[in-house]
């Protein structure tokens, strides 16, 4: 088992380990050089905030050079042997898709998916007959640049997901890079072609900003989203913090001989700890961590009880079969697991594990580093931070049936009022086989902070006021449905910012814009009030600028739609004059402007 100094190692990318697993390879096999083995290394560089790295990890000889043969190796744990260790189906029951998201370019990927699945008797995955496709982050064709480390994660990632769910589409979206944003972009866009699982082999140091990018890459209701939780031992690594993600740990597995399940402990290269930004999500209940904990689940990820991966880009001078774990392995395994149970468009971000822990073994044995003996670094009945709630024991614990919640009302929409939003949504599509009892309504000041606890409950209909409210903050919602089973998935956000009513008020205009007036003669002009936001008070009116000689005045006055303004002149001298129409109405007060020429 790895400890600290060889977790250490790993980032120099050679560290030494014993497998507890399925057994070792013997000396002599292509495998190893040496009876001292199996080393293993760190497919990528570590991590560091906003740039994802892989949680691969590899076999290699004690000069750490992987080794790679024309065959599979045979410590590692096959398709059938996972299968069977976890009680897991072979086929999902209805047409699910897994989304792959890493960075780079893997060129081969459809052509070594194909010889992994011949060796193994794997159902053909492959563009042709609609299995398989490979999209950049765009959605596009013109791939980014390949990088040998990541083509095996790549590897890694497509042939575990068809390896366990084989009946299950693969869309592998590659980021133009390791960056945060493009891996986000990638996110997105698996979303958006469709995926109804995504996994993510590949996780950056904590930031603080990392709670508004959640947002903006992994809030995405109705899809499930996995992450690794690192390779590093005890830390966090984000996106595995994030709050709508499920979080996967590693184990080291041990399978009999006739592919019955063994036992598990920590893999001690895992993995977990109290997040350091992350808000706890409503459906975790540990004490010694007031936000996030990592982990939610676990399955395989010690590289001595591994994978078997087929990767013809040459890595490190090497391709071919090789022996891969790290949580790289475990999260595509979790993935597959939920798309096996049929209903990820049901599961609230990562909360299925926790209402129904019956197929999950409990992991007790193994820490994956120092915090003071804390459950967040060492194994324990019940939750731990490693292995989180346990590891699969058949896809029970991944799945929403029909006959359980119902599904996310749609449609929400959100209206301002003056110190109010008005909400209205319509009924899921799925009421989850019972009568929807009520609607629990959500609100927070922050895109994704609406929070765990309802602000109010609709028990008929479906609209609601939210009253009460500070104008000018822009406040966003979400909306679930309960039965009689519990409750379902939330509506997308929707946001409002109250306003106040602007305050009454009046204009005035005057026609018509010159007049022509000779001695002794009189000319009418009409003025018009138009009031505005539920002003109806009088207007006092007043003209000034007439030439000497002239007078005018109003009918009526005040007044409060319409005037008529009347002149006289009295003098014989011609004159050009512009004269102003003010109205007054308390403290408002408004102009208009006219002409007159006198003769």
């Amino acid at each position: 088992m790895l400890g600290a100094a060889l977790v250490a190692a790993l980032a120099l990318s050679v560290g030494a380990g014993a497998g507890t697993g399925t057994a070792a390879p013997t000396v002599g096999t292509p495998w190893l050089d040496n009876g001292l083995g199996p080393w293993i290394a760190r497919v990528c560089a570590l991590p560091i905030p906003r740039v994802g790295a892989c949680n691969a990890d590899v076999v290699t000889n004690s000069a750490g050079r992987p080794l790679a043969s024309t065959t599979p190796p045979p410590g590692a744990i096959t398709p059938a042997r996972f299968h069977s260790a976890y009680n897991l189906p072979t086929n999902a029951p209805n047409a699910q898709t897994i989304g792959i998201v890493d960075a780079y370019n893997d060129p081969n990927i459809e052509n070594d998916l194909g010889t992994f699945s011949n060796q193994y008797g794997l159902p053909p995955c492959t563009t042709a007959n609609g299995c398989f496709r490979k999209v950049n982050q765009s959605g596009g064709t013109s791939y980014p640049a390949t990088n040998s480390g990541w083509a095996l994660e790549i590897a890694l990632d497509v042939e575990t997901a068809h390896a366990i769910c084989q009946n299950c589409k693969i869309l592998l979206v590659e980021a133009s890079s390791n960056s945060l944003a493009n891996l986000g972009a990638a996110e997105n866009e698996a979303v958006a072609l469709g995926a109804t699982v995504i996994s993510n082999s590949w996780g950056a140091s904590e930031y603080s900003g990392e709670t508004s990018d959640e947002t903006s890459y992994f809030k995405h209701p109705g899809v499930v989203i996995t992450a690794s939780a690192g390779d590093s031992g005890y830390g966090v690594e984000f996106p595995a913090a994030s709050q709508y993600v499920t979080a996967v740990g590693g184990t080291t597995l041990t399978v009999n001989g006739d592919g019955s399940y063994g036992g598990e402990s920590v893999w001690s290269g895992t993995g977990s700890g109290c997040s350091a930004y992350e808000t706890k999500p409503s459906w975790q209940h540990d004490g010694g961590c007031s936000r996030r904990t990592l982990n939610d689940v676990s399955a395989d990820a010690d590289p001595n009880t591994g994978a078997a991966v087929y990767d013809s880009v040459s890595y490190n001078f090497q391709s071919g079969w090789f022996q891969v774990g790290g949580t790289s392995l475990a999260s595509p395994l979790i993935a597959a697991a939920y798309a096996l149970a049929g209903t990820p468009g049901s599961v609230v971000y990562g909360s299925a594990p926790y209402a129904n822990l019956g197929q999950l073994r409990d992991v007790t044995s193994g820490n994956n580093g120092s915090c003071g003996g804390s459950y967040l670094c060492t194994a324990a009945p019940g939750y731990d931070g490693p292995t989180g709630l346990g590891t699969p024991n058949g896809v029970g614990s991944f799945a929403v049936t029909a006959a359980n919640v119902p599904g996310a009302p749609t449609g929400l929409s959100a209206s301002a009022g003056n110190g109010s939003v008005s909400l209205s949504w319509t009924a899921p599509s799925n009421n989850g086989g019972a009568a929807i009892t009520k609607y629990n309504v959500y609100r927070g000041t922050s895109s994704g902070g609406e929070g765990s606890t309802p602000i109010a409950s609709v028990t008929s209909g479906t609209t609601y006021t939210d009253s009460g409210l500070s104008n000018g903050t822009t406040y966003y919602y979400q909306v679930s449905a309960v039965n009689s089973s519990g409750e379902g998935a939330r509506s997308a956000e929707a946001s409002a910012t109250p306003q106040a009513p602007a305050a009454g008020d009046f204009s005035i205009s005057v026609s018509p814009t010159v007049r022509y007036l000779g001695t002794g003669g009189r000319v009418t002009y009409s003025v018009t009030i138009t009031p505005s936001n539920g002003f109806s008070d009088p207007v006092t009116l007043t003209v000034s600028g007439l030439p000497p000689g002239a007078n005018g005045s109003f009918s009526p006055n005040p007044a409060t739609s319409s005037s008529t303004l009347t002149l006289t002149y009295s003098a014989s001298a011609f004159a050009r004059a512009t004269i102003t129409i003010t109205g007054t109405s308390g403290a408002l007060s408004h102009s208009a402007t006219t002409a007159v020429v006198v003769y």
